[in-house]
């Protein structure tokens, strides 16, 4: 089996898990901050008058994800043209992280000062829009830095002898991302949103920085395609006769395609779902803590690690095919049974059971995607690939987990005296619903045979 170098290791772990956090903090703590920080505060009459604040999220997650794809599309295209990632990753991570920290100067009070606005309603309407437009700028660097150019780099890289392993480190980088960033939310509650944005976003740079003296570019013997026109290039994936010629990664593509759209349902709406439904914060979470559970959750995860890279390893050795119906078995169950529990140990049952599923299916379905894609066309892909990951996923699943849930609305009332709904545990059931039609393409890709 053909082994990444230290270096090639220590950069698809830097740059993997920094993008997780990153992209964690966008979706995790843009909701939450809209919701509690731009509406926050706000007086009824205000909050009624304006837009939605549930459409709001669901417009800000759509918005990202268009920009996110046509990003990739444009970027991954130049790589292929110029035949390098590195430079990609860096300067991008670099202005990543200026745009991520500039979300500490958005208030509802400097936009008022910016744009001379004294009525409450248009102030609460304009805050919402700079905070989407700024995702979409931030989507913008990302995408280029880490959905682009990195993704392409992890392809360029690795082979189809050791997808499935890298994959399955792949697959850890969002749950620990996840960690790192309801551990950073803390400082939320104590110094504030600006603080926590600027924070990360001086990491985010920092981390561009390293990448100009580690990462190396991988393209040397890897074929090289004839390059076309640009738009030629743009609209390649999209001809029938590519997708008939490359009928595993479009299988593959669809069934991620489903798998995100599922997990997007409910995803958007977790931490509001758990604050306002479980009641769950990071400071109740960090005062529970007593040397007992912190040795016990270090055991868990250390378990959990191994378990997941065992399982890439045993899908190197024997072949992902033989572990398709059991992923998408555990993440089904997993959202069945967090969906009916009434309390934080029952959620953190059927989380954990959600989590194993959802490791399983990100190794399996990313390495197919890696061993389908042609590798004169690397770049050219990511684009593709990132309608199907992200664009789609993040349009439909937000709508179908905020209509499922006005069908089952709960309502609240705010420090603020200001009522507003919140997402019900109905989204895990509509996921889980999503989540079984993984079956289809995966049934077809199984026939067809998956690479080992």
């Amino acid at each position: 089996m053909k082994k990444l170098t230290g270096l090639q290791w220590f950069n698809l772990i830097l740059f993997g898990l920094m993008g997780q956090i990153a992209w964690a903090v966008e979706n995790m703590y843009f909701n939450t901050f809209l919701y509690n920080s731009v509406y926050g505060g706000a007086s009824q009459t205000t909050v009624d008058g304006a837009i939605n604040v549930m459409d709001a999220i669901s417009r800000m997650v759509a918005f990202s994800a268009v920009a996110a794809v046509v990003t990739t599309f444009i970027m991954g295209i130049l790589s292929d043209r110029v035949n390098t990632r590195k430079w990609f990753i860096s300067i991008g991570y670099i202005l990543w992280g200026i745009v991520t920290a500039a979300f500490s100067l958005i208030s509802r009070d400097n936009v008022a000062a910016l744009f001379h606005l004294s009525d409450e309603i248009k102030i609460l309407n304009a805050t919402v829009t700079a905070v989407i437009v700024m995702d979409c700028i931030m989507t913008f660097m990302g995408s280029t830095s880490n959905d682009s150019a990195f993704n392409a780099w992890v392809t360029d890289t690795s082979s189809s002898e050791n997808r499935a392993t890298v994959e399955s480190v792949l697959s850890l980088l969002p749950v620990f991302a996840m960690v790192i960033v309801m551990a950073m939310g803390g400082l939320v509650g104590s110094v504030g949103y600006p603080v926590f944005f600027a924070s990360l976003g001086g990491f985010v740079s920092l981390c561009g920085i390293v990448g100009i003296f580690t990462i190396k570019d991988n393209r040397e013997g890897k074929a090289v395609s004839e390059r076309q026109s640009f738009i030629k290039e743009f609209i390649y994936g999209f001809r029938p006769s590519v997708i008939k010629k490359n009928r595993g990664l479009y299988l593959s593509l669809l069934a991620i395609f489903i798998f995100n759209t599922a997990y997007q349902v409910f995803f958007p709406y977790i931490f509001i779902y758990l604050q306002h439904k479980l009641d769950f914060t990071m400071d109740k979470l960090i005062a529970g803590l007593t040397p007992i559970t912190i040795v016990i959750g270090l055991i868990v995860v250390i378990a959990a690690v191994a378990l997941i890279i065992s399982m890439g390893k045993l899908m190197d050795k024997f072949g992902k095919d033989k572990f398709i119906y059991i992923s998408v078995a555990f993440f089904v169950i997993g959202l069945v049974i967090t969906g009916f529990q009434k309390t934080l140990g029952g959620f953190a049952i059927g989380a954990a059971v959600t989590l194993i599923g959802y490791g399983l299916l990100m190794i399996l379905l990313g390495a197919s995607i890696r061993d389908f894609t042609p590798e004169d066309k690397t770049g050219m892909f990511q684009g593709i690939r990132m309608i199907f990951v992200v664009m789609l996923p993040m349009i439909i699943g937000p709508i179908i987990g905020k209509e499922i849930c006005r069908i089952s609305e709960i309502t609240y009332t705010n420090e603020y005296g200001v009522v507003q709904a919140a997402p019900g545990s109905v989204m895990f059931f509509a996921a889980a619903v999503v989540g079984i039609f993984i079956l289809l393409p995966v049934a077809f890709l199984k026939k067809q045979g998956l690479k080992k």
